[in-house]
């Protein structure tokens, strides 16, 4: 059933991953797996983990049921494991005895969200590798294309939209890069029992646990990590570090489409981006959902940074606390990065527009160039000092800053060599080269290279 936010909030691939049937399917499989992991290690017969494995199908039960039934034991894990027993009493009386044999409910949770954790970060991550080529390409695109560079929300120097778009694909990239690593190296199966001895299983349980991890297709664990949570904290900080590059890329959309600037539009065709009371409006709407999504990352995150002190073997609620923000963080994430392959798809580049921006300023923004090429006559500070003056005096007296400039400079350059100088295009500094690094063209010693593969940003 889709919620009345979830249009804006829950795009893309990753919201059904971590729904309540995804969840539901993840204790399920840690179950199955701890079936086959007993029968491998001789505890229980091969005919018995079958029937167990074939009762682990989650359409088999109702998430709101066991949901509604969690509230005595304090997680779903009990009234699903009553279940799970009951559906294969009804085959096999004696395999039904070995259901969640050695388990206590957190080994079952935390390896669901293990699971849950990879299948939702792959697809996560297949997105972020495509935006990432989206964004190479129009870094490519705009390579010599100038804008004004902007600091402090002020024009600065110019720039190229190229620079930015490469800007925007490297963060895309090394969070891409960050996600792969922890997909693949920080992520474990659970399985302690109580507290963390396995001492049901005894003497078997590393056996067990050995055999767990491998049908889970997860790492195995050094030992049980019940209350010791970097494993979810390096996978909250790494999609904290997705949104916040996300973010970034939104956040600039938005800017750089306001009335007054105009340098980039979203065309997503007729109706998208409309106003229910303003006919005109053609709002960013794909860039101001992926910066409504990636804004919401930094208070899941800093639950999850909260809820790793746990107290002894196994804690109160802090794990309890992990789940929700968990699962939010990862839909958000991933439709933060969905709605920005959309908005980069519509994005329309106006290179006429920044020219016109550019010129705003009248050439003040050109003025460390002219500084620069007076340093070798003058020196730095006087140099600094003679131009700084006459910008002052451009914008008091509103006057032509050629005209002035010329003027403070007591014959040292002519107008043309000024105008010269005040020219946009001709001071993009190494926005090109950087630009190419980016998109693959040259690497920073200057040698040309093959574009970046998927594989270079790291497959989970």
């Amino acid at each position: 059933m889709t919620g009345l936010f979830d249009g804006v909030l829950d795009r893309g691939p990753v919201g059904p991953l971590t729904d309540d049937t995804a969840w539901l399917q993840g204790l399920l499989d840690a179950e199955a797996a701890l079936a086959r992991a007993l029968a491998d290690t001789g505890l229980i017969t091969v005919e018995q983990a079958d029937v167990i494995t074939a009762a682990c199908v989650a359409h088999h039960y109702d998430p709101a049921a066991l949901g509604a039934a969690a509230v005595d034991g304090g997680n779903p894990v009990i009234p699903l494991v009553k279940e799970l027993t009951a559906r294969v009493r009804e085959s096999d009386a004696e395999a039904a005895r070995h259901v969640h044999r050695g388990a206590t409910s957190q080994d079952i949770m935390d390896t669901a969200a293990m699971l849950l954790i990879r299948r939702a970060g792959r697809a996560l991550h297949m997105d972020l590798s495509a935006l990432n080529a989206d964004l190479r390409t129009l870094a490519h695109r705009h390579r010599v294309t100038p804008m004004p560079g902007r600091t402090l929300l002020q024009q600065a120097l110019p720039t190229t939209f190229g620079a930015v778009a490469a800007g925007w694909a490297q963060g895309l990239g090394e969070a891409a890069r960050r996600l792969a690593e922890v997909l693949t190296h920080h992520l474990a199966a659970q399985l302690g029992g109580a507290v963390g001895t396995l001492a049901s299983l005894d003497p078997h349980g590393p056996d067990v646990v050995a055999a767990y991890a491998a049908h889970l297709e997860l790492p195995e664990p050094v030992l049980p990590w019940h209350t010791e949570r970097g494993r979810v904290v390096e996978v909250a900080a790494a999609l904290g570090r997705v949104c916040g590059a996300v973010g970034t890329v939104a956040q600039d959309v938005v800017l750089l489409a306001q009335t007054e600037i105009g340098e980039v539009t979203e065309e997503g065709g007729v109706g998208v981006g409309g106003s229910s009371t303003m006919p005109h409006k053609r709002n960013p709407v794909a860039a101001v959902s992926a910066l409504a999504n990636a804004r919401q990352a930094p208070g899941l995150v800093a639950t999850l940074l909260a809820a790793q002190i746990q107290e002894h073997q196994r804690a109160a609620g802090s794990w309890h606390a992990e789940w929700r923000p968990l699962t939010d963080l990862l839909r958000r994430t991933g439709s933060a990065v969905a709605w920005l392959r959309t908005s980069v798809e519509r994005i329309r580049v106006h290179p006429d527009r920044m020219r016109a921006d550019l010129e705003l300023t009248g050439g003040l923004a050109l003025s460390e160039r002219l500084t620069t090429d007076l340093v070798p006559e003058l020196g730095r500070m006087e140099a600094h000092r003679r131009v700084t003056e006459a910008c002052r005096v451009a914008l008091a007296q509103e006057r032509d800053l050629v005209e002035t400039v010329t003027e403070h400079l007591d014959g040292l350059r002519t107008p043309e060599r000024i105008r010269a100088l005040l020219d946009p295009a001709a001071y993009l500094g190494a926005a090109p080269v950087f630009t190419d690094r980016v998109t693959g063209r040259t690497g920073p010693d200057g040698t040309d290279r093959p574009g970046p593969t998927d594989s270079e940003e790291g497959s989970p």
